[in-house]
């Protein structure tokens, strides 16, 4: 992960950090070569259950833009160790990401899986292929517009303190589900047993 830190780390941030006593524990991920970290197997399986993610890109005029995107789990794919790739769909239509990537291709990702508390920052180059349907998702309605490269430069992950613990719906009514049959099961058998003892 030095990548990231070479990134991430500049002179004001490591003036930070020393005025603040965190610079000795983050030395070493200064260190290394100066070039881009590779997307291991856990990051390639924490990619693929992602079904959601942050992208952010910088204006013309230095602004930071954050725009959400979200599909299908595994719509963010793991095309080989350094490049992601994902199908961009249609949207609100103000193409403030795809704008600003005209100018200036450097993108911050952050993936975030909120159940488990665990999030995953990437930095990266980011290019925009124009009608490419070569990322689009089978079976899911959304329309593609373009494909999203990334090469990515740097990745760290981040401790899980201050993330809340959320829970997608979807396996909160599984649970619920779950629950509501178990209960009817007692209640059904709690009549029987008072049925026969009466």
């Amino acid at each position: 992960m030095s990548r990231f830190a070479q990134l991430a780390f500049t002179d004001g941030v490591r003036a930070q950090q020393k005025a603040h006593g965190s610079d000795r524990a983050y030395r070493r991920m200064l260190a290394g070569p100066a070039e881009p970290d590779r997307l291991g197997a856990y990051e390639r399986a924490f990619v693929a259950e992602r079904d959601s993610f942050y992208l952010a890109t910088v204006s013309e005029t230095g602004w930071p833009y954050i725009q959400h995107r979200g599909g299908p789990p595994g719509f963010l794919r793991v095309l080989d160790d350094h490049t992601l790739g994902f199908a961009d769909f249609r949207g609100n239509r103000q193409y403030i990401s795809v704008g600003n990537l005209g100018h200036d291709d450097r993108v911050s990702l952050f993936l975030m899986d909120y159940a488990n508390r665990t999030r995953l920052k990437i930095l990266g180059r980011a290019r925009v292929v124009e009608d490419d349907q070569e990322l689009a998702v089978a079976g899911y309605a959304a329309k593609v517009e373009r494909a999203v490269l990334i090469d990515v430069e740097g990745h760290d992950w981040n401790c899980p303190q201050h993330i809340p613990q959320l829970f997608p719906r979807e396996a909160v009514e599984h649970a619920l589900t779950h629950l509501q049959d178990r209960v009817a099961a007692l209640e059904a058998e709690n009549a029987r047993l008072r049925a026969a003892s009466a």
